[in-house]
């Protein structure tokens, strides 16, 4: 620090800055403060580069807000200037840390939908054979080949009636047959 201004005080120095607005009259008193400053942002963000890197955003945002606002006590309006942005840097830190663990684990969820889907396809396919011959004909020509009840009746020879009767029946049997497979291959009683 330069001595010849060692006596004057912090609110001389900013009536100075006032007066003429001369930033160098800022850099006098801002140096003053580096090491408190240096001090509160490794407090806050505990690295030091980043809390290099902080003392030097204070001082910018001191010089830029000094010049639209008149100060009274510089030491404490610094010292919260220096924490506010300290706690605002964390803040961003937070968001961009929490964002990162919601995408993962939507990540994981849309994997888990998936293996989930594959065992109940797993599922449906084993338990298909399980129904009876017309029950499985019906149910794997409407669902899988998307025949209407027509082209069914005519394919199978069964009355449109007999159709809804197989693929209602089969789709309940069916349903039953996968949760019941299901059920066993997690170990739940």
């Amino acid at each position: 620090m330069n001595n010849r201004f060692a006596n004057i005080t912090d609110q001389e120095l900013l009536e100075k800055f006032y007066a003429d607005n001369n930033n160098e009259w800022l850099g006098i008193l801002l140096q003053r403060y580096t090491l408190l400053l240096f001090g509160v942002s490794m407090k806050y963000l505990k690295n030091e580069d980043e809390a290099k890197d902080a003392v030097q955003q204070i001082f910018l945002k001191a010089i830029t807000e000094l010049s639209k606002y008149r100060v009274s006590y510089f030491k404490s309006w610094l010292y919260m200037v220096a924490k506010n942005y300290c706690l605002m840097k964390l803040r961003d830190k937070q968001v961009n840390v929490d964002i990162d663990k919601v995408q993962i684990s939507a990540e994981e969820t849309q994997k888990q939908e998936h293996i989930d889907k594959d065992k109940v396809l797993s599922a449906m396919e084993a338990c298909l054979g399980e129904l009876n011959e017309e029950q499985k004909r019906c149910v794997t020509l409407f669902y899988l080949h998307k025949k209407s009840y027509q082209e069914i009746a005519d394919e199978t020879g069964y009355s449109i009636l007999q159709v809804k009767s197989y693929i209602q029946n089969g789709k309940r049997n069916l349903k039953n047959l996968v949760e019941k497979k299901l059920k066993q291959s997690s170990g739940r009683p």
